[in-house]
């Protein structure tokens, strides 16, 4: 009797083992299973990264040559000459614009014996300091936007401008003279944009505007009332203001005076 249910009692351990290690071989093929579920999805995904970006722009209703360079990070002369646009830069809408230029050609020559081969590079429009360019290109005086808080400024979170506070319908003024170049909401994450050409390398760009005062082809002055503040697209009432230099975002601190 008593090995009987010594018997009986091996058997019902061992069933426990055999049951404790299918279950556990059972959890590790699900685990296994929702693993390669939850990776499908990820390695499936388009690959769209941020610095991706389109060679050609279909030009949309309200588009200027202007507002498509300063969307692609181009200077506008590069943008022109690449699609073969003359002065006064007239584009129709559906018209198919190359964001790239024809391919560089080097002449290939043999260096005499000993020659050190050296290419000096070119400054970047940071690196230069505001005032050499500022004489460079003619005399360009700047002023405020706006009067207000320094929300965010240049560089900080990709910033490409500088964000100032203020009040609904508080006076945005031309930061320098300059003809107006684009008005309008075609750009995203700009809202009711205004974009001013200084002259041939400065542009600045007056962003979530209640209110455009200007029309593209105006002459403004420096200091004139162009548009009133507001929060189109964005989240709060403020002033998103850019200069560029070449089609490349400078920091507008390095120009506009110490105080307003």
């Amino acid at each position: 009797m008593t090995d009987s249910v010594t018997s009986g009692a091996k058997w019902t351990t061992s069933k426990r083992i055999y049951a404790g290690l299918a279950a556990l071989l059972w959890i590790t093929v699900l685990a296994a299973g929702c693993a390669r579920d939850v990776s499908a999805p990820i390695d499936s995904r388009p690959t769209f990264l941020p610095a991706a970006k389109s060679h050609y722009w279909t030009v949309s209703p309200g588009d200027t040559l202007y507002s498509i360079a300063w969307a692609s990070g181009l200077d506008y002369r590069a943008l022109a000459r690449w699609n073969g646009i003359h002065r006064p830069f007239i584009i129709q809408a559906g018209a198919r614009l190359r964001l790239f230029g024809p391919p560089l050609r080097y002449r290939q020559s043999r260096p005499s014996k000993g020659t050190v081969l050296y290419r000096r590079p070119m400054p970047h429009p940071m690196s230069v300091s505001p005032r050499t360019l500022r004489l460079a290109n003619g005399p360009l005086r700047w002023t405020w936007p706006v009067v207000g808080p320094l929300l965010r400024g240049f560089g900080q979170h990709g910033n490409k401008g500088i964000d100032i506070g203020g009040s609904l319908g508080a006076a945005v003024r031309a930061a320098a003279a300059g003809e107006v170049v684009y008005t309008g909401s075609g750009l995203p994450g700009y809202g009711k944009l205004i974009i001013l050409k200084h002259n041939k390398t400065f542009l600045s760009a007056y962003a979530h505007n209640s209110r455009i005062l200007v029309k593209e082809g105006e002459m403004v002055r420096r200091g004139q009332e162009i548009a009133e503040m507001g929060s189109s697209g964005t989240d709060r009432i403020m002033l998103h203001f850019e200069i560029r230099l070449r089609g490349n975002p400078v920091d507008p601190l390095h120009y506009l005076p110490r105080t307003p």
